[in-house]
């Protein structure tokens, strides 16, 4: 049982609305990097398929994977979904040509796990987006109360697991979050073997959304 089960409702109907009104520049962030294409685009950890629309408004074919039962409840109406572990993907090699995380980095305490099978499961010069909390300016070591003068205590080069928050309207209290220093997560995409492209923010002022285009080479 995911700890998102018990969760799953206030998420479709606390959480998700709040999004719709892109305050965190999800909308931007993915046509800037993932941009317009064709053919299955995977989210991993997809959740209630809030972002599914989004990936059809650039000609992709959103199909989604999460280990939440509860989550996926919600989201097939949305999207071909299925249950499963994003490190042992039920798809197989080579299959995908685009792949994108969209705000579970934090949720996945393998997330390099995650990134191997994300990298195994795209075709040759395929496309990977990862869309995540910002590492430098969330975390457990981060009080957000005030946007404008974000207060960064120590913590932020621990690499772990808290429920320590700033607020209770978020998810981090609730069922945790794990948090990877910068050089960290980014040296796991590249031992994955995926080449870098591009870097976006979003959200302001100080920003809560860091994200990038890897590639899978062509060999």
């Amino acid at each position: 049982m995911s700890s998102y089960d018990a969760i799953a409702d206030w998420y479709e109907t606390t959480l998700v609305p709040g999004w719709r009104a892109d305050p965190l520049e999800f909308g931007p962030v993915l046509r800037e990097l993932l941009g317009p294409g064709t053919g299955a685009c995977l989210e991993l950890g997809v959740g209630t398929g809030a972002h599914a629309e989004r990936l059809r408004q650039l000609g992709r074919t959103p199909l989604g994977v999460d280990v939440s039962a509860g989550m996926l409840r919600h989201a097939a109406g949305r999207l071909p979904v299925v249950r499963g572990d994003a490190t042992a993907l039920p798809i197989a090699t080579g299959a995908v040509p685009a792949v994108v995380a969209i705000m579970v980095h934090t949720d996945m305490p393998a997330y390099p796990a995650v990134l191997r099978e994300a990298a195994r499961v795209l075709a040759p010069g395929g496309v990977f987006v990862h869309v995540g909390v910002h590492p430098c300016f969330c975390g457990g070591f981060a009080d957000r109360t005030d946007s404008r003068a974000v207060v960064i205590r120590p913590g932020y080069r621990e690499t772990g697991w808290t429920t320590e928050s700033w607020s209770d309207q978020g998810l981090r209290d609730k069922v945790g979050a794990t948090h990877w220093p910068l050089p960290e997560l980014l040296g796991a995409v590249l031992e994955a073997g995926l080449v870098f492209e591009r870097f976006a923010e979003g959200g302001a002022p100080t920003p809560t959304v860091f994200a990038w285009r890897a590639r899978k080479l062509r060999r």
